[in-house]
């Protein structure tokens, strides 16, 4: 009884320790790939494959040249940080040498540690340390980049959802960044307020474009949002300009459109700081009207008045808001770019407008090395 015992207590006591083990090697496993861990358990896999490529290069260096172990030195410099890189290095360049010193001189036959396998994988180490100094320097580990890279643009695309509106009116929204990028300097921020009969759109596009303006976009949606429905109509470009100028940027202007839509009664006002007018197509004749509100650019001078101008959507009228990368090209100024907008928007007057903003910044500007926004709001006959 007393054997078993203690044979159960060891038994019992391996498992514990073997369980805890495990834990403790996943829960670091899963701490590096979040970016959070020591990268030790990269690093020992490494040190393991690049003894298993000597080994392989000394049995058949035709099939396993000395240049293989450039493949575990780009792989350190993807996943290592820099102090551990030293480490493999040390290792690989031991590695060398022993290939060199067993292999023999390179002039005796192919397969042979050249001055170029030197070369390439000095070169290979080299960049692969610039590149972990980098993500150092950052903070941002590679296997997270592109994840909040990510995360960064479908907080762009949920902050510029319109809210939905009630029956008899219809709304969509079409954003094309510039060169085909997912980072764009043009968003939306809309809210329902006074109780859902009120409806506030905000269209801004941020100075810059693509990438360059992507980063300011997404603070400029955060801070515009949180303005919007808390401020009356009137107050809220002046807080807007006011936190442009706040920021202190070298390039910090943006132009901006406010529209305040009564959804029961169609009446509406527009603001604008610096932005293209807004265009309506009235259906009663057929004929499309610019409603061009004053006020300066977003984040020039403290103390900007905005002036609103007044409109009103009656049953089958159209109301679109746009960025001036829609309408202005090297090739065109803005009044050309306008006249072809509404062009093309007359083939949807009989049709309807459901799917129309993408097909229509397609026509109008589909090669324009700019960024692109179009909001439509119709009221239905």
């Amino acid at each position: 009884m007393a054997r078993r015992s203690g044979a159960e207590t060891f038994t019992a006591r391996w498992r514990r320790s073997a369980h805890r083990a495990r834990i403790a090697l996943r829960r670091s496993g899963v701490d590096y790939f979040r970016g959070d861990g020591s990268d030790w358990i990269a690093l020992a896999g490494l040190l393991i494959i690049i003894p298993v490529i000597t080994c392989t290069t000394l049995l058949n260096p035709v099939w396993c040249s000395p240049t293989a172990l450039a493949l575990p030195i780009v792989a350190g410099g993807l996943l290592l940080r820099p102090a551990s890189l030293l480490s493999l290095y040390a290792t690989a360049a031991a590695a060398l040498i022993v290939e060199s010193i067993a292999l023999g001189p390179y002039a005796d036959g192919p397969a042979r540690v050249t001055p170029g396998t030197v070369l390439v994988v000095a070169a290979c180490g080299f960049f692969g340390l610039v590149l972990a100094q980098f993500r150092a320097r950052v903070g941002v580990p590679w296997r997270r980049g592109g994840t909040m890279l990510f995360d960064l643009r479908e907080r762009i695309r949920v902050q510029s959802a319109l809210p939905r509106l009630p029956e008899g009116w219809h709304r969509e929204m079409a954003l094309r960044p510039a060169g085909g990028q997912s980072f764009s300097g043009d968003f939306v921020v809309a809210a329902r307020t006074n109780g859902g009969r009120t409806l506030e759109v905000v269209l801004t596009d941020v100075s810059g474009k693509g990438m360059d303006a992507g980063s300011r976009a997404l603070l400029l949606s955060g801070a515009f949002g949180g303005l919007l429905g808390s401020l009356p109509p009137h107050g809220f470009l002046p807080a807007a300009n006011g936190y442009l100028l706040r920021q202190d940027w070298d390039e910090g202007f943006a132009t901006s459109i406010h529209l305040v839509l009564d959804l029961e009664s169609g009446d509406y006002e527009i603001l604008s700081a610096g932005h293209p007018p807004a265009l309506q197509l009235h259906a009663g004749n057929g004929l499309w009207e610019e409603k061009a509100a004053e006020g300066p650019l977003l984040g020039v001078y403290d103390g900007a008045q905005f002036d609103a101008v007044k409109g009103s959507l009656a049953p089958g009228d159209v109301l679109m808001l746009f960025t001036d990368g829609l309408v202005e090209a090297s090739d065109r100024d803005m009044a050309e770019g306008i006249d072809r907008l509404t062009g093309e928007a007359d083939r949807y007057v009989a049709t309807g407008f459901e799917g129309a903003a993408w097909h229509l910044i397609e026509a109008c500007a589909k090669d324009v090395n700019d960024d692109r926004a179009l909001l439509l709001l119709s009221r239905r006959g």
